[in-house]
């Protein structure tokens, strides 16, 4: 199962099959990162949903990454190991958040220019 199909069957299906790759991809970073910001606005108390939505992220950053490292990925290599670096971050800094040593706005950051990215509007360098 390549990464594509196992975000798919982690995270649902999308609500139209006709859907480009990029776009499904664009998708399930909205989903999260949204999950993400609530999060955050829960303040302190909203710690079990923050977790939840780290999880969430990290999972999908994960994918990610073994997508980036298949030679089947036709990404250019520099854009690859690029994001590559990025979700190495992402896992760090999940923990550091997780921890209690940062805060999880940075991840929402990285998912927004991801998103644009995926959009087509930069973001990503």
């Amino acid at each position: 199962m390549n990464a594509h199909a196992q975000a798919l069957a982690a995270y649902g299906t999308p609500s139209s099959s006709h859907k480009p790759p990029r776009s499904i991809e664009y998708d399930v970073f909205a989903q999260i990162t949204a999950r993400l910001r609530t999060a955050i606005e829960g303040g302190a108390t909203n710690f079990p949903a923050l977790a939840e939505a780290l999880t969430a992220n990290r999972r999908l950053w994960t994918e990610l990454a073994l997508d980036l490292a298949s030679d089947a990925n036709r990404l250019p290599k520099n854009l690859r190991g690029q994001l590559l670096g990025l979700a190495q971050f992402t896992m760090t800094h999940t923990e550091a958040v997780l921890r209690g040593d940062e805060d999880a706005e940075v991840l929402v950051d990285l998912n927004i220019a991801v998103m644009r990215g995926l959009k087509g509007q930069g973001g990503v360098s």
